[in-house]
């Protein structure tokens, strides 16, 4: 693991059960406040129509260190999915990054130093369906997002992973090849 936590990207993605559109599919960001992370995280606290920031908070006056902000993928554009975005993704969120750091996947005593990005996707059907099943959707995103900040702090994939697999995996939505 570098040891400058300047700069470290990851992604993952968790489905959903079937039947849910609970899929969790973060991009993640993770590095220091007084580098280019902590730049673009200070750059965030402006607003965007649809696209509102918000911090990951445990509970009311709970933020979480390291200090963690998320912004939607999509543009939410009711108060059903602005609910999910700020209830069920904002706490499965909250609770992935002081897990990371109770399993020493994030060093705690860097909690103050480094700050996350957290890019989220909620699927638009989420808020219109019927069966939501709310923990599905924290199951997915917490578990996503844990996993996006142990690649991230460990540089997955690897070069040499990317390289062996190049000609033997393809893009999920690639459907033309």
């Amino acid at each position: 693991m570098t040891q400058t936590y300047l700069f470290h990207a990851g992604e993952a993605t968790v489905l959903a059960k079937d039947g849910q559109f609970t899929d969790a599919m973060p991009e993640i960001l993770i590095g220091r406040t007084d580098g280019p992370v902590g730049q673009a995280f200070a750059n965030m606290m402006a607003q965007s129509k649809g696209h509102t920031a918000m911090f990951a908070i445990r509970a009311c006056n709970q933020l979480v260190r390291p200090a963690t902000i998320m912004v939607p993928k999509v543009t939410l554009k009711d108060t059903a999915n602005i609910d999910l975005f700020g209830g069920v993704v904002q706490s499965a969120t909250a609770d992935a990054v002081v897990d990371c750091l109770v399993e020493g996947i994030i060093p705690k005593d860097l909690a103050n130093e480094l700050c996350i990005i957290s890019l989220v996707w909620i699927d638009p059907r989420c808020a219109k369906d019927p069966n939501l099943d709310k923990r599905d959707m924290y199951r997915t995103n917490y578990e996503a997002t844990k996993l996006a900040l142990k690649r991230a702090l460990n540089n997955e994939p690897t070069v040499e992973e990317l390289i062996a697999n190049r000609h033997r995996i393809k893009h999920d939505m690639n459907d033309w090849s």
